[in-house]
Parts: structure tokens; C-alpha cells; sequence
């Protein structure tokens, strides 16, 4: 198993293949990833354990948000904007179309490069 170590925490590569890619991720409390969109990728999220926020919207400026607790879940389609932030330390499943590196960060809270 391949693990990430993150700025907000840590992504855990459970499989990737050509068909469809399954992650474990950690996100601490009151950190969050960047805001990003995947031009191909398609995603699920599946909470675990924990409080996540959720951010999604057409852009940046229009982003909903809710908070998703253990057993509730989403499905983020390509274009669509989006931020996971630690309400508490969480542990969530992505489970998604394999584009590991198609990721279009917008705004980042560490310094990661942007678009």
C-alpha cells in the first residue's frame, strides 16, 4: 500500500488500476486540502469516521458546503469545485476513475502551486 503523507494529512493508495482507483484518506481537524477541480476524474467520497466539510460548486466563488458524518456520502463529477476541511480528525474513503494526477488546484492553504 502506498502511502501520501498531506500538509492535512495522509491518502492511503488501497488500489489503482486501469478501471478505477480507491483511497483511504485522513484529514486532521481545521486543516483542508486545496480548492481544486479534476477535469476527468470522477469521485466518491465515504465518511468513516469524523466531521468533514464539504465544499462544491460551479466555481470557487459559488462553493455550497455541508458537513458529512460517518456513513453519509457524495459524488463529485468533473468540473465541479470542491475542498474537504476536518470539522474533527476524519478518515474517509475516495473511491474514483484512475486519473491519479489530474488535479487543478485553485487556492491551497500550504503554498502548493495553483492555477
Amino acid at each position: 500500500m502506498q502511502i501520501i503523507e498531506k500538509p492535512w494529512g495522509k491518502e492511503e493508495v488501497i488500489e489503482i488500476n486501469d478501471k478505477y482507483m480507491v483511497k483511504k484518506l485522513t484529514m486532521w481537524k481545521d486543516h483542508r486540502c486545496s480548492i481544486q477541480y479534476h477535469n476527468l476524474k470522477r469521485e466518491t467520497i465515504y465518511v468513516l469516521s469524523g466531521q468533514l466539510r464539504i465544499y462544491y460548486g460551479p466555481t470557487k466563488e459559488k462553493l455550497d458546503s455541508r458537513i458529512f458524518y460517518p456513513g453519509e456520502s457524495i459524488t463529485l463529477i468533473p468540473g465541479v469545485v470542491h475542498r474537504m476541511e476536518g470539522v474533527e480528525d476524519s478518515v474517509y474513503l475516495e473511491s474514483s476513475t484512475p486519473e491519479m494526477e489530474d488535479v487543478v488546484r485553485l487556492v491551497d492553504d500550504y503554498n502548493r502551486k495553483t492555477t
